[in-house]
């Protein structure tokens, strides 16, 4: 059972307390169940693989959204991990491509530019075909370095390069958005045009 617990603790976001929780759950389902989860697993680990291309997840050598013709292909969005694809995804307002660099720059956790897919961004942008490039990082100072960091990569190349819009999200009241939020808001205003 301590083995079980060391096991789940290992995940992110588990603590030894919801991991015992876990094995505890566990050890009151039927065997069957508890065998059909770890295959999933197994199978998981066995079977995903990362897109060539993007290094999004996929269960092919190139990921159903690189491999899809109905894709902008001269647009990437550049996020910071596999849940990022997805929740960009969800809004179903953008129709291009990914690149997904599986973290952002940070010294303080050892994580520099070398440990990002950073390279293969470049050599997809110098490869051709492609007009824009948007960061779509958090904005954090991590993930602001990133975007610099990129920027410096691609300036020479000559693609547009944006950042996603920051400021006040929709249903925020001034009174509570930090400074620089509000800042940035007001400095990226836009026309009003009957509509928002």
């Amino acid at each position: 059972m301590e083995r079980a617990v060391g096991e789940f603790a290992k995940l992110p976001g588990i603590g030894r307390k919801t991991a015992m929780r876990l094995v505890l759950h566990l050890l009151r389902q039927e065997a069957e169940s508890v065998e059909a989860f770890a295959n999933a697993i197994v199978v998981l680990k066995r079977e995903a693989k990362f897109c060539k291309v993007c290094h999004n997840i996929s269960d092919t050598e190139t990921c159903r959204i690189c491999s899809n013709p109905q894709r902008d292909a001269s647009t990437i969005c550049v996020v910071e991990n596999i849940r990022d694809v997805m929740a960009v995804e969800a809004t179903q307002q953008y129709r291009g491509l990914y690149h997904v660099l599986g973290g952002v720059i940070s010294p303080i956790d050892g994580i520099g530019p070398g440990d990002l897919q950073i390279d293969s961004l470049v050599e997809r942008v110098k490869a051709g075909g492609i007009r824009e490039v948007i960061l779509a990082l958090s904005t954090t100072m991590e993930g602001d370095t990133t975007n610099f960091y990129i920027y410096r990569k691609l300036e020479q190349t000559g693609v547009k390069l944006s950042v996603i819009a920051r400021g006040i999200a929709v249903g925020d009241e001034l009174e509570y958005a930090d400074e620089v939020t509000l800042g940035r808001s007001i400095v990226n205003r836009m026309p009003f045009t009957g509509s928002i």
